[in-house]
């Protein structure tokens, strides 16, 4: 990276961002939302990100080891911003050229459209209601946190409070990068709740 002060001469008159990070080290994925911040920050109230292609790379594939950031959670960073999402490998070159040609044509699109990025690139299927679930669900340390109820809720609280979710992250209703496992991860944390409520 950059020292801050010649970073942001870059910023000016951007047209096209490519925020990349490692999928085997999740701080350089967390680290992802600071970068937006400075960006929008150094842009100034004028700066419209709005106007910028923004790709993401999801780096380092090839060592499928190691990965700590799976695909459905990069995607779903990425797409809840109307970002590009990509799998890529420096090493191996997998997704390099695909990422470069969809950037490079996306940049086009921007400029034929008047510097707006055309609204067909920005339209996502999917609610932020759905992405936060979603993302919470993930982040979530037992079955009663994964359903959003206290230990201890009767039978109807956590009937209730599964319905809700399922409506909201049913794999036919929902195109969220994630939704399924995160309905597979909702109707089980009911199951289990309901074993041991009497």
């Amino acid at each position: 990276p950059l020292s801050p002060q010649v970073r942001n001469e870059f910023y000016k008159d951007t047209q096209g961002v490519i925020l990349v990070y490692d999928v085997g080290q999740k701080e350089s994925f967390d680290a992802l939302d600071a970068w937006l911040a400075e960006m929008k920050q150094e842009l100034g109230p004028h700066g419209n990100m709005e106007n910028v292609v923004f790709v993401v790379c999801a780096n380092k594939i090839d060592c499928t080891k190691h990965r700590s950031v799976d695909e459905s959670e990069g995607r779903l960073w990425a797409e809840s911003r109307g970002f590009l999402y990509f799998e890529t490998s420096a090493q191996t070159g997998e997704g390099i050229n695909e990422m470069f040609q969809t950037f490079y044509s996306a940049i086009i699109d921007l400029c034929d459209n008047g510097g707006k990025r055309p609204p067909s690139s920005t339209g996502i299927g999917f609610t932020k209601e759905q992405a936060d679930a979603i993302r919470r669900i993930r982040n979530s340390k037992d079955s009663w946190d994964m359903l959003g109820v206290k230990p201890g809720a009767t039978r109807d609280e956590v009937n209730k409070a599964y319905r809700k979710l399922a409506v909201l992250l049913h794999p036919d209703k929902c195109v969220a990068p994630g939704s399924e496992d995160a309905f597979k991860a909702v109707v089980n944390a009911r199951t289990a709740l309901l074993k041991n409520i009497k």
